[in-house]
């Protein structure tokens, strides 16, 4: 069994940060030492990693990618091989993406589909949540059945109307069902109903640019929405987790619902503590690069402090990307005059640890808190603890050497995504990826690729571990 041995960092978990080294046999973490200590200095090893003025950190978990995934005849940018190289440049050793189910089809038709898209291609370990499209008594007993193999979380849509779209009722069924059977229920929070009559309305009127895609999708719409699947889940007895919080007052009515002790969970992403409405507003068509769901949020309303506040004070748990690029050539400009046929998404899984890092740099987040938003907490979360989301030993050999202090500039032309723009062009960053493990195999060396398609694993998981909740 090979032996590898990280030396000199400041090692930084979610518990503590301490100068130690890490001693890595095989797959799994063996052991951890304070550095210059006599038992450290008594490892032997086949290979030693200086990481002297670095952090020593976690690799990143992203719970939230779209990776090969279909949106209205075109498919996301990248596949399973592209957007895992690329997780892998940003520090991120583990995805758990969205298997669709879709309408009138069974839940295994979808996850079958997914594994065949992922099995040999990936560079670093994923899971699947399931997308739950057709809510009715057999797909219900599947969730059962899903569980039992490791599908432990299931999304529901409450927008895109003849879609992937649940009403009320399903979503209540969803939930009552996980209350049973133990699997966490994920909503998109929106009320898409209303959302298409403003966005017809917008249509007929000459209003087609891409800014009215966020104009539509009125804040106020998320955060009713938020609030009504919150009722839900207190009738059914259930957690409730939700994707991808973009306003101020969705965040308001996550906050009301934890002041009442509710188990109700939610993530952010990086676009909506970073980018804004103007955006969605440049130029000419320049604005569609930025179309995602829920949309980017006007500037001077509060809604980035309000997502920052609630990272710092646990109210959103979870940093993840939702991750879904497609090209500005050949994609997005399918919605030339009808912004609601933009393709929804942006990339960003290979820039999310370098952009939360800027949250420690700017004083926002301790590193610690850095490392729970981004390691830890989702891990745990999501039926990883234990493997997944720590540097303790027993835990996967998934580990990041992480240089603090390095500046460098996000662009299309250095980034590894397989889509032809970034979405933080020119913004200059503090921190960045160094060399990358996973499982205890190199997979960045030093700012140099030297991973593979293949080495990535699927994961079972295990029933979420959701904090205030005992364990099951």
């Amino acid at each position: 069994m090979s032996r590898t041995v990280v030396r000199g960092g400041l090692v930084v978990t979610a518990a503590e940060e301490l100068y130690a080294d890490v001693l890595i046999e095989g797959p799994r973490i063996a052991a951890l030492a304070a550095h210059g200590s006599a038992c450290a200095k008594g490892w032997t090893a086949d290979r030693v990693i200086d990481a002297g003025g670095r952090y020593v950190v976690p690799g990143g978990v992203d719970v939230h990618t779209h990776l090969d995934f279909p949106f209205d005849g075109t498919f996301s940018a990248d596949t399973f091989a592209t957007g895992t190289r690329a997780a892998a440049w940003g520090g991120t050793t583990t995805v758990v993406d969205f298997a669709v189910q879709g309408r009138g089809r069974g839940l295994r038709e979808g996850l079958d589909l997914w594994h065949a898209k992922a099995d040999g291609q990936c560079a670093v370990d994923y899971a699947f949540h399931m997308v739950l499209s057709d809510v009715n008594d057999d797909t219900l007993r599947e969730t059962d059945l899903l569980v039992e193999e490791g599908i432990t979380s299931f999304r529901l849509y409450m927008t895109y109307p003849g879609v992937h779209y649940s009403d009320d009722g399903r979503i209540l069924r969803a939930l009552q069902r996980a209350a049973d059977n133990g699997a966490l229920i994920m909503v998109h929070a929106e009320n898409g109903i209303a959302i298409d009559v403003l966005a017809a309305q917008a249509l007929a009127a000459g209003h087609t640019e891409p800014r009215r895609h966020g104009e539509v999708r009125h804040p106020l719409l998320e955060a009713e929405a938020v609030h009504r699947a919150v009722q839900l889940a207190r009738v059914a007895g259930a957690p409730l987790y939700v994707v991808h919080v973009s306003a101020r007052q969705a965040v308001e009515e996550l906050v009301a619902a934890r002041d009442k002790g509710l188990p109700v969970y939610g993530e952010t992403c990086p676009q909506y503590l970073f980018l804004s409405a103007d955006d969605l507003a440049r130029p000419g068509f320049e604005g569609a690069k930025y179309v995602c769901t829920t949309p980017l949020r006007p500037r001077g309303e509060g809604h980035q402090e309000a997502l920052w506040r609630a990272l710092r004070t646990d109210d959103l748990q979870v940093v993840s990307t939702d991750h879904c690029p497609f090209n500005l050539a050949g994609q997005k400009e399918q919605g030339h005059g009808d912004f609601t046929r933009i393709p929804s998404g942006l990339p960003g899984v290979e820039h999310r640890m370098d952009l939360l890092h800027q949250g420690v740099v700017a004083g926002r987040l301790s590193r610690r808190r850095w490392i729970e938003l981004a390691c830890a907490a989702p891990a745990r979360m999501f039926g990883l603890a234990g493997r997944k989301g720590t540097l303790a030993p027993g835990a996967d050999a998934d580990v990041v050497v992480y240089d603090p202090t390095a500046d460098h500039t996000l662009s299309v032309a250095g980034h590894h995504m397989n889509v032809d723009y970034s979405a933080y062009e020119g913004m200059r960053v503090t921190g960045r990826v160094e060399t990358v493990l996973v499982r205890g195999e190199v997979v960045l060396d030093r700012g140099e690729y030297v991973g593979r398609a293949g080495h990535g694993h699927f994961l079972p998981r295990g029933i979420c571990e959701l904090p205030g909740l005992p364990p099951a």
